[in-house]
């Protein structure tokens, strides 16, 4: 090999040997650039909740609180009361929000779950209301009153209907007080039983319907058109309270106490109050 020959191919590796300096550094500089994006990228909470009025509040208020403490609040809605919990059970999501104790109690016993309340957010008060009389007092003798037909909700019509005065349950009722539980009705009250949904297409039909707050809000009811609601004290408030829902073990986590920090702030209050006409109440 020539001289000049020898000195090209000299030349030649000291090129590549350089490129390939410069593109270690390079793969070096990515590398720690994709390691600090790493770092400070927000940690992920995932939620899961029905739309109205849970994932309003996650998305408009709790997201917002959260992504100040380097949280990235992620809602998944639901449509149903079944998928919620397998979802947090299978940690598909970390926690729910759609549900109260008794209701997860049920769940828990009917399916070998272990989900957990972390912490009461809101209720959703019952209301009597009526096409036929502004005032409670003015309820007739033999008067109909529309109740749903289910175990909890029946029970909290009939609690209203004790807290104003119109009957007397047996004390040991409770929350799963029936209309056999009533052990006096002076003003002799039939009690047309029906679906919580039903209700309140039967408002005209009857002179006092229970309504739930949630089928209220879907009728195009506000708690300022009901003759008696639920007091936020009442047996019903703490009883059937919404409440945060996490798999056992999960509940002390930061992510999960900064969430529940955020759902008893006083921005869900407020949102709350000017948003849902006091058909959603905080309890907290």
């Amino acid at each position: 090999m020539k001289f000049t020959e020898k000195r090209g191919a000299k030349a030649l590796i000291g090129v590549i040997a350089a490129s390939a300096l410069v593109v270690g550094a390079l793969s070096g500089c990515a590398q720690n650039a994709s390691e600090e994006a790493t770092e400070d990228q927000a940690e992920v909470i995932t939620v899961a909740a029905v739309p109205t009025p849970h994932a309003e509040v996650l998305n408009d208020v709790v997201k917002p609180i959260l992504a100040d403490q380097g949280y990235d609040l992620v809602v998944q809605e639901f449509t149903d009361y079944v998928l919620p919990n397998t979802a947090t059970e299978e940690g598909e999501v970390d926690a729910n929000y759609f549900q109260h104790v008794p209701y997860l109690d049920s769940f828990n016993a009917d399916r070998g779950t272990h989900l957990v309340a972390v912490t009461a957010v809101h209720f959703e008060p019952f209301g009597l209301y009526s096409e036929k009389i502004s005032d409670i007092n003015e309820v007739s003798d033999g008067a109909t009153v529309a109740i749903p037909n289910d175990v909890t909700n029946e029970a909290r019509a009939l609690l209203l209907l004790e807290a104003v005065g119109l009957i007397d349950l047996d004390d040991n009722a409770g929350i799963t007080a029936t209309p056999n539980d009533i052990i006096s009705n002076p003003k002799n009250l039939q009690f047309e039983e029906l679906e919580a949904a039903i209700v309140p297409t039967v408002l005209q039909d009857v002179e006092l319907a229970a309504i739930n707050g949630n089928y209220a809000i879907a009728a195009g009811l506000s708690s300022s058109d009901a003759l008696a609601i639920e007091a936020t004290d009442s047996l019903a408030a703490q009883t059937y309270a919404n409440v945060l829902v996490v798999k056992e073990g999960n509940e002390n986590t930061p992510a999960i106490q900064a969430l529940a920090a955020a759902l008893n702030s006083d921005a869900v209050r407020d949102y709350l109050n000017e948003n849902y006409g006091g058909a959603v109440l905080a309890v907290f």
